[in-house]
């Protein structure tokens, strides 16, 4: 098909120049070429062709626009010509001559002459790939209708297709063409009106039922279980083009608090800044602050305390909060500390974290009132968050790095650079419109009489939220439209952790402000932090707030609305922002340092910043009101709708003066049609000013009021019938259309992506057809809409009030959608069979991807709101986005419900809407909506379903024709029958109290509405009815009908006796319609039954399995129609069942049914139960159980297996549920009912004969990597155990082998078991070294640390369960760490390849953009392998010189999880009862559970083939379930171990617990109160526990942590429960592990007391298995399998025995190769499980880690339990002798002489324990900075070899009850101090050493420097535990003025380490004591002091320094004296002489 237009003329041409013309047709423009100098006639004779896929429609336009060209300047339009193809669609070629119309829509002088032609071309087909055209003839095979069917209704080729027809309109390709599916128009189906008849609407066909997948807006997931099996097809494909989709969902999810849990370990802190510190961490969510303990005087404080926070809060109040760490120095009660530094993060940054936690990660603190200052220290901590329903994974994390390397481990999401800067947030704030009044309106009256003004009741200012900081602009007093013009100014580090920016509108008030609106802006969203990105950036644009009703009420209930909590129901007001980031250089002088923030005054904006304004157009059309609630079905009702203000008759805002002024401007605030004078217009019908071409359009906003009519008892409808009341509104708002035709196209393409997506998940999940083929469809059409979004985006790109963001965003979203259709395009290529899973996982990204680009965060036309008014009161609402109706000549950018019908449910606003009430539907309404340019108006109305006349208001003016109509009157009408045939629902909502419901349907459809018959007690009910619906009359064309019925809504409620019905859930559905002149039959009648999901608010609450069917009635009446043709039963009288055609074909099953026994049954009435009994039924037969005489006695019942025949359909998707019921048969005959369980699918129970000629092996494996691909898309593979090597351990390489390797050690050897316990010892080494280097030293390495360890712990009396424990903690680490780099390399691998062909390279030439951090990681992960492989390898060569650690098994999960809840033969079904709770009620399912049934089924096709029966050993009475154990009452030995448990919630106001573990199993209760273990979160309680149990009676057992009070009573942390009996009778044999190696004697000592040998001849006995042959050379045959193992055993003394267990047990570890009865027996292991609380359901309280063995009382007794007692510290003393100082600096200046000197003395403790500080004496006056001591530190401690702790008990503080046990590191500090008299002591610096890894101390003190501490990495380390003695210099440090390390001196230390028993024989004593005492130091004579001896002082420092100067100063005082003495003399000597006396 191809649309070719000729241009011929164009005449009348004004002037002389270059003209240039532009044809364009579905968005696709094509140009002339440029005509030089033309006068008036311009000749271009072009002919341009478009090809066509589908069908043009009559709506469809051409636009001819002609230009001046200009190479200069951008051409000018002369002027446009439109034209609607509805003459060519029918006539297929026209000529035409029209005058063209220019920008103001008014015809100009210059006319055009086109000539178009219309071509179909029978049997080919067109496609459009980049613009070629090519041919693609008819398909006859049909080969790939299935890969672009977007429809999916694969038909067979015989159901009767003509063979090259397409299906639905939709083109059947081979696979000739490029683009299979380019020319779709992203998939509008339409067919023109004569194809009709051949057209084949959206039914399911033959065995294709299972294909239609749900389509819900927000199914995404890949949980195969979240879409049901059919679904909402009807109504969710879209045939035709006049309807469009209903929302299924009705509830706004947000705005509803849950459950939040935020768990924090703060574990230490580092190189915090400052001078001897005393740290305190605090911990800050919102408004929650909690503080760690104090520690004294350290730079480096070690906390390891545990903070927990619980929230109920909606989820947008939480992830808002802001998470704030702040490390503060020497806080306590009177003084509240200087703040060192914070970090601050949002909330919903670590929800969006892999598993929602960080952990181990450094954050990195800052200065918040300094931002020049740089890094103020860093804070280690886990971070974890838990809502409701998510599981936390244990953080049994391999971290790739040594978790002390600070910079690799930031704690940071991914992609935030390590670097963060500070910057500065621009928050620009203009000025606000159309704000609702917030006060009373009496005082204005008041001040109005007096003064004579009219003031605005709102006083509004605005409030802007960041990174918990808030700043405000200033009050703008009484203004509906304030002008702020004011910017807030925030400084934060950039990126920032916190997403979201809050803004709010607010009133200020003398009493309490309130919220106006609230706007929240998502940073995310407005930056983009690729290479070509850009820093967040926004506006200047409006924004739209939404929030309460308009009308000022002095307790408005919907307050909440306004905070920004759940959906607005109302436009608020509309605010002008901007949003602008400058990174700071803070290396600048003039920069503000402080992070205060500032309100500062901008210069005001132009108007046309934000876009020029437009005159929009809303016209809507109310087609139908039905399903109004009967509470308001008795006044009057009007439906009002609104954009902004517009059209808001009773709140919008009045403004008199300004109405008239802003209706012509356009001026946002909704121009005043509430004002008086503006009223009195309407009512004339003035018109004065009709200038506009279209008169002053008085916009009608609401429906005339006219009273409902009853539908049914619950339901009313208004009598529209043929009249259709209409709505129009102008409105004027800023043309940024753009934005939404983005994101339309946008979302266009993902609901595209999400229908296709569902699709194949549903062909995998029912197995049909070829998945891999749609998911190829679906690929191909995603690429083709990426692609034209690129050609479509990229206009209009000089617009009016284009922001930075809209050029930035455009751009980015390109190269988005450019790159996703060619990673479309190449996936597409690589899709196959076996990938089909992963390949979808990816695509699901791409969706998630799309729909976060489709998102605007600028708005530009608010949304709009129907409201159903009643008395002129609001009463519900739907809220419309306004870009889902915006009209676009472009068909992709047209919003998805622009003019197209519409079925809108209103709801009622805010809270009321939550629960219950909000289910229930007020109204639903056929709307049809259309708003656009109010220039492009004229085809506002094609939409409609054809067949009305308009009718239009009476108006005396002269402009009749271009008025829209008030109402439509539809002339055209059809009656039609609807046959509706509800067969059965399952899985419904239980609403009575008896678990139970009494279900019936209630069917409308239009306005009429049926109800099938009330089934009583039941949650499957198979109604098996139909329901006719006689003379429905609808109105339109028959033709359209036929493609497009109405939507039926089926509610399902449940029925009691008292009261008005329950609603239960609503489904939609859409009928098959059949006209009159159709043919009844195949392929599409009669219909298929479908399951329809049922939804209740947003949970599903069930499926309904029905078929309806529409047919016309034509002039013959009733009587032509198609026959019912049924049985029709007497007994059900006038109820008329599914006729026969429709009803699924049937046959005959036999199900067989285990009854094994009740289990905790609860009381019913307050009776307990005693003699229950079990009832099954299916389908309408059953059986009952036998009769439990005693429930007390034994709760199983005596005959064990019983069957029933039953008729079922053959097809598996549509047998109906199973129930199961148990009721207490009590005295006189009485039954009451217990509890029920329905089981809803049969399908697992189905008995399939096993393959006998099929090795099961390899099925086995099979299976399991189906189940893995089934679990997680593949992404990553169970870790089955380590040792099962047959079991793949990764995708990347499935195993095909079945090579049993008999090799008794597992496949991950671990070196340095035996003293490295935790993951971050040596094992990482530095990637840069290259491989061999790194080889040899790897060598070297472990050779050293081999013979260190021979001498130190050869000895096995050394090990105990412990060492095993660590060790298999160990592998377990190492494993996840070789998954996690197994899945980095594949992933990479798949990544390079995508890119690699993307860029068509090779994977490996050229490296690929970002490949370069990769390839780092790469290299780490093959070193990694490398590094194992190497493990493995050295293990084998040095086994001899040293043992390996036997291992267990570590299960991070509960045993239960890994071994399919040990359901493999007895399964567990929970009996409920009760009502449901809905799913954010508190009540969940766990409440309604009152027992458990155990049993199971088998169902089997009759007959059944000969060959089972005739086995041996056949046991009819069994059926299908031989050889099961028989189920008398047993008793039995439980022995529960519990190691540890860890993260325990705490319980105490201190923020600890002192837990303690209570068993509970049947009656007897075992309590461990007295060995409590204080202030503990991560106990270790290493104990077991004997109990004796009887099976069945007691088999629940209970373990629980509860925490010890002193006063009152004990608190539950919480409890987990593990059902014993399940594990006991299981084939997997849970009763004891199987341990990895035999042994008789020693920590590894064989627990079980069967032997290997007598297990194994046990299975095989019970599996009828020949064997086991022991041969000779250690071999072993069961079946036809040979195991081959060692032979020889030591014992005790050392002597060897010959021995089978070791192949014995060989066997058992291969069991599951074992062909027929193999399964996986369960090792020895150590489980995890996670402890919950009752009242915290949900939310794991810690988890415990234990195991369970459990032995029979009548075989032998098993040994004692083994021992895992904690290991006690050991005692150890380390005695550190100070020898002497050198190079201190010096402090002191002194008085006399100003010289430099220091009063030195040592201070040292072992980390944590700074009450045991030690001091040596002060060294005074050192004037050279050396200091000699010879001071002896002595300091006992005990010590965890394994974990490398020191463990100290001591009281918290003086009020505490008892010690406190903490684990810290070995850490010792030696400080060096400055002493002083008076003030306080001065200090210099300081040095710790980790006692198991510090560096050697240097020789002398010259070698000694900064160097050894800061490089430690690179230095040889030695451990103190190793050495025991160690002698050297080793430097002190501090931090100068700019955070630099600096050297402030030299130690000369010895230290010594001794166990408690040699330090006690060879005593020492403290600094120089006896014994064995020190010698005095030899210090030199200047290290006194001045009052002791204060002559030798002056001695030494006065003379030795001074006494030339002394002996100068002496003679200069003779001399003076001297000339003193004369001068005094002279006078009286000089007289005496002169008179000569």
């Amino acid at each position: 098909m191809a649309l070719l237009v000729h241009l011929k003329t164009i005449r009348d041409l004004r002037g002389k120049g270059d003209r240039i013309a532009k044809v364009t047709f579905r968005g696709l423009s094509l140009y002339t070429h440029v005509l030089e100098n033309c006068e008036d006639e311009a000749r271009f004779d072009e002919t341009f062709r478009w090809p066509t896929a589908s069908r043009v429609d009559e709506n469809e336009m051409l636009e001819v626009q002609v230009f001046n060209y200009s190479k200069v300047f951008t051409n000018r339009v002369i002027g446009t010509f439109k034209m609607v193809l509805q003459k060519v669609a029918e006539e297929g070629q026209l000529e035409v001559t029209d005058t063209l119309i220019d920008d103001n829509n008014t015809a100009i002088r210059t006319s055009v002459t086109i000539y178009i032609k219309y071509t179909t071309m029978d049997g080919t087909v067109g496609v459009w790939s980049d613009g070629e055209f090519l041919d693609i003839p008819g398909d006859p095979e049909g080969t790939f209708q299935f890969e672009t069917d977007s429809l999916l209704s694969g038909h067979s080729q015989g159901s009767g297709v003509s063979p090259g027809r397409s299906i639905h309109g939709i083109p059947t390709f081979r696979k000739a063409g490029k683009g299979v599916f380019s020319a779709m128009k992203l998939g509008k189906t339409k067919s023109s009106k004569d194809d009709h008849k051949k057209d084949e609407p959206a039914i399911l066909d033959m065995e294709d039922l299972n294909r239609k997948a749900m389509r819900l807006g927000g199914v995404g997931g890949l949980d195969p279980d979240c879409i049901s099996l059919a679904s909402v097809t009807a109504v969710t494909t879209n045939v035709s083009n006049k309807r469009s989709k209903p929302d299924i969902k009705m509830e706004p999810s947000s705005g509803r608090p849950v459950d939040y849990q935020i768990s924090i370990t703060v574990v230490e802190a580092r190189q915090l800044v400052g001078l001897n510190m005393d740290p305190v961490v605090c911990v800050e969510i919102g408004d929650d602050k909690k503080y760690t303990s104090m520690k004294e005087s350290t730079n480096c404080p070690y906390y390891n305390e545990y903070f927990v926070f619980d929230f109920h809060v909606p989820p947008d109040v939480m992830f808002d909060k802001i998470l704030k760490l702040s490390v503060i120095h020497s806080k306590n009660l009177l003084r509240s500390g200087t703040l060192v530094g914070t970090f601050k993060l949002d909330v919903g940054t670590v929800y969006s974290q892999p598993e929602h936690q960080f952990y181990r990660k450094w954050a990195t603190l800052s200065d918040p009132d300094d931002i020049t200052a740089g890094c103020k220290g860093y804070i280690k901590c886990d971070i974890a968050m838990v809502g409701k329903g998510d599981n936390i994974k244990s953080p049994h994390k391999a971290n790739e790095t040594d978790e002390d390397d600070i910079e690799g481990n930031l704690l940071l999401p991914e992609g935030v650079p390590l670097e963060r800067q500070w910057a500065r947030f621009y928050v620009k704030i203009y000025r606000a419109e159309g704000l609702p009044k917030m006060n009373t309106s009496i005082m204005a009256n008041v001040k109005k009489a007096f003064i004579g003004e009219n003031r605005d009741l709102v006083d509004p200012y605005v409030q802007v939220l960041f990174a918990g900081q808030r700043g405000k602009t200033s009050v703008q007093k009484s203004s509906y439209e304030p002008i702020w013009n004011e910017q807030v100014v925030f400084t934060e580090m950039f990126p920032p952790l916190c997403k979201r920016m809050k803004v709010q509108i607010r009133d200020s008030d003398k009493v309490n402000d309130v919220a106006i609106g609230t706007h929240f802006i998502d940073l995310r969203k407005i930056a983009n932090d690729g290479d070509k990105g850009f820093l967040p950036t926004m506006g200047p644009a409006w924004v739209n707030m939404y929030g309460s009703t308009r009308q000022y009420t002095l307790m408005d209930e919907h307050q909440d609305l306004n905070e920004g909590l759940g959906e607005g129901v109302s436009f608020r007001a509309r605010l002008l922002i901007s949003v602008a980031v400058e990174i700071l250089d803070t290396t600048s002088t003039e920069i503000v340092s402080s992070t205060e923030v500032q309100v500062e005054p901008v210069s005001n904006i132009s108007e046309s910043v934000t876009g020029k304004i437009e005159e929009f157009f809303l016209f809507g059309s109310f087609l139908e009101a039905t399903m109004i609630d009967r509470k308001i079905g008795d006044k009057p009702i009007s439906f009002e709708v609104t954009i902004g203000n517009y059209g808001n008759q009773i709140d919008g805002v009045s403004k008199p003066s300004a109405a008239k002024k802003n209706k012509k401007e356009g001026g946002g605030g909704g121009g005043g049609e509430s004002d008086e004078e503006e009223s009195e217009l309407i009512q004339q019908n003035s018109s004065e000013d009709e200038a506009d071409d279209d008169g002053d359009l008085v916009s009608v906003s609401s429906s005339p009021p006219m009273k409902p009519v009853i539908t049914d008892r619950n339901y009313f409808h208004l009598p529209y019938f043929e009249k259709k009341p209409c709505i129009y509104i102008k409105s004027w708002w800023q043309d940024q259309r753009r934005r939404l035709y983005n994101s339309n196209i946008m979302d266009k393409i993902a609901d595209k992506l999400e229908e296709g997506l569902n699709d194949v998940q549903e062909i995998i999940k029912t197995e049909t057809a070829y998945p891999e083929r749609r998911l190829r469809g679906v690929l191909e059409e995603l690429s083709t809409g990426c692609n034209r979004f690129v050609t479509l985006a990229n206009k209009d790109q000089n617009q009016a009030g284009r922001t930075k963001l809209d050029k930035e965003r455009l751009k980015s979203c390109m190269r988005e959608m450019e790159s996703m259709g060619q990673q479309a395009k190449l996936i597409r290529s690589q899709v196959k069979r076996n990938t089909v899973r992963d390949k979808l996982k990816m695509v699901q990204n791409f969706l998630h991807r799309l729909r976060f680009l489709a998102d605007e965060p600028q708005h530009s036309i608010p949304d709009v709101f129907v409201w159903m008014m009643s008395n002129s009161k609001r009463i519900a609402y739907a809220r419309i986005p306004s870009k889902d109706i915006l009209y676009s000549i472009v068909d992709e950018e047209t919003g998805k419900d622009c003019g197209k019908v519409k079925a809108v449910f209103l709801r009622l606003p805010g809270k009321k809407g939550f629960g219950p009430a909000g289910w229930t539907v007020q109204a639903k309404m056929e709307m049809y909506l259309w708003l656009g340019l109010n220039k492009q108006r004229k085809d506002f109305l094609s939409g409609l379903p054809n067949g009305f006349e308009e009718n239009k208001a009476p108006r005396t003016g002269s402009c009749l024709q271009s008025l829209p109509p008030i109402s439509l009157v539809y002339n055209m009408k059809q009656v039609f029958q609807l046959r509706a045939h509800m067969y059965q629902a399952r899985s419904l909502f239980a609403a009575d109290s008896s678990g139970l419901s009494d279900p019936f349907a209630r069917v409308f459809f239009s306005t009429h509405s049926q109800v099938t018959e009330v089934l009583s007690e039941t949650l499957c009910p198979t109604w098996d009815q139909l329901l006719v619906f006689d003379d429905v009359e609808l109105f339109g064309e028959a033709g359209e009908l036929r493609d497009d019925p109405p939507i039926i809504v089926v509610e399902v409620y449940d029925q009691d006796t008292v009261g008005k019905a329950e609603f239960i859930g609503r489904t939609f559905a859409k009928p098959i319609t059949k006209m009159c002149d159709e043919h009844y039959g195949p392929p599409r009648f009669p219909p298929r039954l479908e399951y329809y999901q049922i939804y209740r608010g947003n949970s599903t609450a069930g499926d309904l399995l029905a078929a309806f069917e529409l047919l016309q009635i034509g002039q013959g009446g009733r009587a032509e129609l198609p026959a019912i043709n049924g049985p029709t039963d007497s007994d059900r009288g006038p109820i008329l069942p599914v006729p026969m055609g429709i009803r699924p074909v049937l046959s005959r099953y036999r199900i067989e049914v285990l009854f094994w026994g009740l289990r905790d049954l609860k009381r019913v009435n307050l009776a307990q139960v005693d003699r229950p009994r079990v009832d099954i039924e299916c389908a309408g037969r059953g059986v009952q159980s036998a009769l439990i005489v005693n429930f007390k006695k034994n709760p199983n019942f005596s005959t064990l297996v019983k069957w029933f025949e039953v008729d079922l359909p053959e097809n598996e998707l549509l047998h109906p549920p199973l129930n199961i019921r148990v009721v207490d048969c009590r005295a006189f005959g009485r039954y009451t009912l217990v509890g029920s369980h329905a089981v809803t699918s049969l399908r697992r129970f189905i008995y399939s004969p096993p393959d006998k000629t099929q090795n099961n092996w390899a099925s086995t494996a099979r299976l399991m990597n189906g189940y893995m691909v089934l679990t997680n898309g593949g992404s990553q593979s169970r870790p089955s155990s380590p040792y099962s090597r047959t079991l793949p351990r990764t995708l990347s390489h499935p195993t095909g082998d079945a090579i049993v390797n008999m090799d008794a050690n597992p496949s991950v050897r671990k070196m340095d078991t035996l003293v490295k316990l935790d993951a971050s010892s040596d094992a990482v080494i530095k990637v840069d070294v290259n491989e061999e280097e790194k080889e040899e030293k790897k060598k070297k390495k472990k050779k050293k640390k081999g013979e260190v360890e021979e001498d130190d712990e050869t000895d096995e009396r050394m090990l105990d369960w412990w060492s095993k424990y660590f060790a298999s903690i160990e592998t377990l680490m190492e494993i996840l760490r070789a998954q996690e780099a197994a899945l980095a390399e594949a992933e990479e691998r798949e990544e390079q390849e995508i890119a690699a062909e993307g860029a068509d390279i090779k994977p490996d030439d050229h490296p690929v953009k970002g490949s370069k951090g990769k390839e780092k990681s790469r290299d780490k992960s093959r070193n990694k392998d490398k590094k194992k492989s190497h493990h493995a390898g050295e293990g084998t060569e040095k086994r001899p010189s040293k043992p390996k650690v036997n291992e267990l098994l570590v299960y991070n999960k509960e045993l239960e999880a890994e071994y399919d809840n040990f359901e493999d033969w007895l399964h567990t079904f929970n009996l409920y009862r009760g009502k449901a709770g809905d799913d954010d009620e508190a009540a969940l399912d766990d409440d309604r559970i009152v027992g458990r049934f155990k049993g199971s089924m088998c169902m089997y096709k009759l007959p059944l083939s000969e060959e089972i029966t005739r086995e041996a050993g056949f046991d009819p009475n069994m059926g299908m379930f031989q050889s099961i154990p028989h189920n008398d009452p047993i008793n039995v030995l439980v022995r529960v171990f519990v190691v540890r448990a860890t993260d325990l919630h705490p319980a105490d106001v201190n923020g600890k617990a002192d837990p303690y573990v209570v068993i509970k199993l049947g009656k007897s209760e075992l309590k461990d109160k007295e060995n409590y273990i204080s202030k503990q979160l991560n106990p270790v309680f290493g104990k077991a526990f004997d109990m004796e149990a009887t099976f069945p009676m007691e088999s629940m057992l209970t373990v629980s942590v509860y925490d010890w009070d002193l006063v009152g009573t004990d608190d539950l942390i919480g409890e987990t429960k593990i059902d014993l009996e399940n594990r006991y009778y299981s084939k997997h044999r849970a009763t004891c592990g199987i341990a990895n190696n035999y042994s008789v004697h020693g920590y590894n000592m064989w627990r079980d007391p069967m032997k290997p040998s007598q297990i194994l001849a046990k299975l095989c006995k019970e599996g009828k298995l020949d064997g086991p042959h022991y041969g000779p050379g250690g071999r072993v045959k069961v079946a036809n399998r040979i195991f081959m193992g060692a032979t020889e055993i030591e014992d005790e003394t050392g002597l060897k025995k010959q021995t089978d267990e070791h192949l014995a047990l060989t066997v058992l570890k291969h069991w599951e190769e074992i062909p027929r009865v193999g399964c996986k027996l369960i090792p020895e292991h150590v489980e995890t499980r996670p402890l919950l609380h009752p009242e915290k359901p949900g939310i794991e309280q810690g988890r415990i880690e234990m195991w369970v063995d459990m032995f029979p009382m009548d075989m032998p007794a098993p040994g004692p339990a083994i021992d895992i007692s904690p290991r006690k510290p050991k005692k150890y003393e380390l005695r550190v002798v100070i020898w002497n100082t050198d190079e201190v600096i010096l402090e002191d200046d002194d008085y006399f002489t100003g010289e430099k000197s220091s009063d030195i003395f040592v201070r040292g403790w072992l980390k944590g324990q700074q009450e045991d500080k030690q001091d040596t004496d002060v060294h005074y006056h050192s004037l050279t900075g050396e200091g000699n001591f010879n001071w002896r530190f002595v300091f006992p401690f005990d010590y965890l070899m394994a974990e490398e702790k020191i463990v100290i008990s001591k009281k918290e503080s003086m009020f505490s009850w008892d010690e406190t046990e903490y684990k810290i590191p070995a850490r010792l500090t030696l400080q060096v101090w400055d002493a002083d008299h008076f003030s306080a002591d001065d200090f210099l610096g300081a040095i710790e050493l980790d006692l198991n890894r510090f560096p050697r101390g240097a020789k002398t003190a010259k070698q000694s420097s900064i160097g050894m501490v800061q490089n430690e990495a690179e230095l040889p380390c030695i451990s103190i535990f190793k050495q025991k003695r160690v002698k050297g210099w080793w430097p002190f440090m501090a931090r100068d003025e700019n955070d630099e390390m600096e050297l402030t001196g030299k130690v000369e230390a010895e230290l010594h380490l001794m166990s408690a028993e040699e330090a006690e024989k060879s005593p020492v004593g403290l600094g120089r004591n006896e014994p064995d005492p020190l010698e005095k130091p030899n210090r030199p004579d200047t290290s006194l002091m001045w009052f002791v001896n204060p002559l030798k002082s002056i001695h030494y420092f006065i003379w030795h320094n001074y006494r030339w100067l002394i002996l100068k100063a002496l003679g200069l005082l003779l001399l003076l004296l001297l000339l003193g003495l004369f001068l005094y003399s002279f006078p009286g000597y000089l007289v005496k002489k002169m008179l000569g006396a």
